[in-house]
């Protein structure tokens, strides 16, 4: 038997390339048009005119020996001072790149197989091997496509896998853990503040035990093909193989990279998942939904398609509309869901989703477009929660606040659109740094001791400078303001993505011009807890066994982090939202991937449905009612309710109810209106479902009274007139 096999290996190489064979690699064969390395993998130093690492790469002895020679110019060159190179300079590849490989960047090109999964952290960092790494900050579980570094080069957080100097035969590794049919490959060059390091051009090798290794080759000369790769350290490089290959390990092995640089790469790997006729390795666990929701991506056009058929489908409990355009005219459309849609019901709390603030961070724009669908499913099939919160709430889902962004973001595609492709509008406005800076004035008058007296502790107007018609503001920031005017928003959150983490105002360091700084609101306790609850409440900020996404390991604080003490954001609609309305609004940051593959949104959807519903219910933590005139019985609008020892107040909406959001305790708490004498009474909010009512009823001074009257040409009362009177000798 053996021998057989022995004759079958000594004829494989004459056979030619093939999609491969996971049963004779289990048994030891050598792959066809490969050559069968013996022993394991190359130690990483291992010397050039050392036959494992000859063959190890499908080449000849020759070859190697010119690859070195070509590499060793390069490398020497790494010596130099490094400045920014204009113009880039790369070595010339050995062999001509494939030319059907490459990709024109202005043109969407379609990737077949999905991502493996190195970017959405769904390969692990034991999968991913290479030859050496200069530190362990740049290692191969840092060669993820879009991963981030931290501030400092050297560090635990490096933004590539580069391999050292001296290794002359570079090779970075995925392990697949099961046969998978291997379709291309995007590649990224070191993401760094200090450094330029790319690879210019590559080879592909697949295994199926990783100690046998055959390349892929060209159609036309059977030769290996060498890929060409980047040109700058962010933009994404697609290549697609010449032929699909079936394997369980897809090796990169770098040819040339820039001059003066190092062979640094961030990769994804396309690959289908392939049935294993040997039944060899352990299915991976399902991941999906069970919910009949649209899982893919939407542009603008299949967006408005989607929520049409939502509406037609639940007319009684929902009501699209539109808060403005962006630059180029797109509506910013918002599905509005309530038992009573179009209408403020007195005592029932508004609420809101906004997503797609950045273009390209999509999954918040899926995940809204998700649950306008399942609100609407599971309202027709009366799941209790659901209707629960129907009735007592009103909801308002924007779920592209920046959808020219997203439009230039989906034409790239998930997978090659980058890190920053897309995040601003068509003004190149960052849209969560366009907000009116209320931070400043608000502390600059708390330094000088006018606040809350002279100047109020919510409500800030805008700024002059702000209201010129020459501002730049962008007309997306414009609608959302008028927006928030309009409705009295009580609760917010803002989808983001790139991280897993959830953020909370403020937003702005306190001392100007710190990068980060712990800059609490008075209303620290409740942000915390909201944030909390989110957190809590998602899937994968939950799993222990995740690694960080980037640079910074926020589960050591819960996953939730003060704004501004994580980076600054001068201009966010979280502060903004905070100190000039009455809406408390938090950040979310949803997952690592900004825009991550459409198979990948099942599985993010139950992550985060729970989130968002659980969330949503925090509208009722707290204390809630209507202030009234005592004579009319009617709301009063616009009174300030201010709780004693929180310097920052909420006022009442038009009908005179309010909601103030407020962890379990006891408080005092003042309704205070112009021409109204300020009631204080006692409020207590308990861990039971709440809000507890708090209803004020205020009686009219006797000026107020005076002022109607007169207003009305009606004379005044005999025992008016005394106590005026009384005033008068009072203050004489």
């Amino acid at each position: 038997m053996w021998g057989l096999l022995l004759a079958l290996a000594a004829f494989a190489p004459a056979v030619g390339p093939a999609l491969g064979a996971p049963r004779n690699s289990v048994l030891g064969l050598a792959q066809p048009g490969t050559t069968k390395v013996p022993g394991s993998i190359p130690a990483p130093h291992s010397s050039p005119a050392q036959p494992p690492a000859e063959t190890a790469n499908g080449t000849s002895a020759q070859h190697v020996r010119i690859r070195v020679i070509k590499k060793k110019k390069v490398i020497m060159k790494k010596r130099k001072k490094l400045t920014r190179p204009t113009p880039l300079v790369t070595a010339r590849p050995l062999v001509t790149p494939t030319p059907a490989a490459t990709l024109n960047p202005a043109e969407k090109q379609e990737t077949g197989c999905p991502p493996l999964g190195l970017e959405s952290l769904r390969v692990s960092d034991s999968r991913l091997e290479a030859s050496s790494s200069q530190s362990f900050g740049l290692g191969p579980h840092r060669g993820r496509l879009n991963i981030q570094s931290g501030l400092e080069d050297g560090d635990l957080y490096d933004g590539a896998w580069c391999a050292e100097e001296q290794d002359t035969d570079p090779w970075f590794q995925v392990d697949a853990g099961h046969p998978t049919r291997f379709s291309g490959v995007i590649t990224q060059g070191r993401n760094s503040v200090w450094r330029y390091d790319w690879v210019t051009s590559y080879k592909v090798q697949f295994s199926n035990d990783s100690r046998t290794w055959w390349g892929s080759r060209k159609h036309s000369s059977g030769m290996d093909a060498v890929f060409p790769a980047n040109s700058d350290p962010e933009t994404p490089v697609l290549n697609l193989l010449p032929e699909p290959q079936v394997a369980r390990f897809i090796r990169l092995l770098p040819q040339t990279w820039l001059q003066g640089g190092a062979p640094c790469l961030r990769a994804e790997i396309l690959a289908c998942p392939v049935s294993d006729p040997n039944d060899l390795f352990l299915e991976a666990p399902a991941s999906g939904s069970s919910d009949p929701l649209d899982f893919r991506h939407h542009n603008y056009k299949a967006m408005r398609k989607l929520m049409k058929q939502v509406q037609e489908q639940c007319p009684n409990i929902t009501r699209i509309y539109s808060i403005g355009k962006s630059y180029h005219g797109l509506k910013l459309y918002v599905m509005e869901m309530s038992d009573q849609p179009g209408e403020h019901e007195l005592g029932e709390p508004e609420v809101r989703y906004v997503a797609g603030m950045h273009g390209n961070e999509a999954l918040g724009r899926e995940l809204l477009l998700l649950l306008m669908q399942f609100l609407c499913h599971e309202f027709l099939r009366g799941n209790p929660r659901v209707t629960r919160l129907l009735t007592e709430m009103r909801i308002h889902l924007l779920p592209s606040m920046n959808p020219d962004g997203y439009e230039i973001a989906y034409h790239r595609g998930s997978e090659l659109v980058g890190w920053a492709e897309g995040r601003w509008n068509n003004q190149s406005i960052d849209l969560n740094h366009n907000f009116a800076d209320l931070n400043t004035p608000l502390w600059e008058a708390q330094d000088d001791g006018k606040v809350p007296h002279i100047v109020p502790n919510h409500h800030l107007p805008l700024p002059t400078y702000y209201t010129l018609p020459n501002a730049t503001v962008a007309p997306e920031t414009r609608a959302v303001i008028k927006w928030m005017k309009r409705i009295p928003f009580v609760l917010s959150a803002n989808l983001h993505g790139g991280e897993l983490v959830v953020s909370y105002p403020f937003d702005m360091t306190r001392t100007p011009w710190a990068a980060r700084e712990l800059t609490p609101t008075p209303d620290d306790a409740v942000f915390r807890w909201l944030s909390t609850v989110y957190a809590g409440s998602n899937l994968a900020m939950q799993d222990t066994s995740r690694r960080p996404c980037h640079s910074q390991d926020f589960s050591v604080h819960g996953n939730i982090i003060n704004g501004a003490d994580w980076h600054t954001v001068p201009g966010s609609m979280n502060d903004f939202s905070y100190l000039h309305t009455n809406c408390f609004e938090i950040t979310v940051e949803l997952s690592c991937d900004k825009f991550p593959h459409e198979n990948e949104l099942p599985q993010e959807w139950e992550n985060n449905k729970d989130a968002l519903l659980t969330y949503l219910e925090q509208v009722r933590m707290g204390i809630a009612g209507v202030v009234r005139d005592k004579d009319t019985e009617l709301g009063i609008a616009d009174a300030v309710i201010a709780v004693d020892g929180i310097n920052h107040d909420v006022t009442t909406a038009w009908g005179g109810d309010y909601w103030r959001l407020l962890t379990p305790g006891d408080y005092m708490v003042t309704a205070s209106a112009e021409g109204y004498h300020s009631v204080t009474r006692n409020c207590r909010v308990t861990f039971e479902e709440g809000p507890f009512p708090c209803n004020f009823v205020l009686t009219k001074t006797p000026k107020q009274r005076l002022r109607e009257l007169l207003a009305a040409g009606a004379k005044v009362p005999p025992d008016l007139r005394r106590r005026l009177e009384r005033l008068r000798g009072q203050k004489d």
